[in-house]
């Protein structure tokens, strides 16, 4: 049986926002190779920007993450922010598409995250060793390239406008969700 999605499938939102939503699992029965051959750092960024939409249209916080192997290019792991819908503090962008993902071999790996990484998800990708990380947006939040950098990993900064908007408008109609996916609610209460 022939993948749907082929070399010749025009690269469009509509498409990668169907791999967003895919389990990552059924993607290569979807999926060909040479389509995610094919896909430019801007299309993974724009499909971790997809599933941030995701999560903001489930009532959580606009954050995503892809894990693509470095070599074939192909998605190992995807997912994002679910603090509010799983009521579970780290479930953010990263640490979803890390365990989406898997016990895998991340020095072969890069991570696209549509916001820069809170304290703990910088420590839970260097720890793991991954090789590069490719961040979407700098602008509503930073503060851990340079540590990643001094780790030893890779960072390179790739803003989606779409994803700087998405954040933008959450952080203005859930000031204090922001802030609780940052620092819990402890900071909430105090402020």
């Amino acid at each position: 049986m022939q993948p749907y999605i082929t070399l010749d499938t025009p690269v469009t939102d509509e498409v990668l926002n169907l791999i967003a939503h895919l389990p990552t699992k059924s993607l290569a029965a979807v999926v060909a190779p040479a389509f995610f051959k094919k896909l430019t750092n801007e299309n993974f960024m724009r499909i971790g920007v997809l599933l941030a939409q995701k999560g903001y249209d489930e009532g959580g916080c606009p954050i995503g993450g892809v894990v693509i192997d470095n070599e074939t290019r192909q998605i190992i792991g995807k997912g994002h922010n679910t603090l509010v819908q799983d009521n579970d503090p780290y479930n953010h962008g990263e640490t979803s598409a890390i365990r989406d993902a898997g016990r895998q071999d991340f020095s072969r790996m890069t991570i696209f995250t549509t916001l820069s990484p809170c304290d703990i998800c910088a420590t839970l990708l260097y720890m793991r060793g991954f090789s590069r990380v490719i961040v979407g947006d700098v602008t509503s939040a930073s503060g851990n390239e340079d540590l990643l950098r001094s780790k030893g990993v890779t960072v390179d900064i790739l803003e989606d406008p779409m994803g700087i908007a998405l954040y933008a408008k959450y952080r203005r109609e859930k000031p204090d969700l922001d802030i609780e996916d940052w620092k819990g609610l402890a900071a909430v209460h105090k402020g």
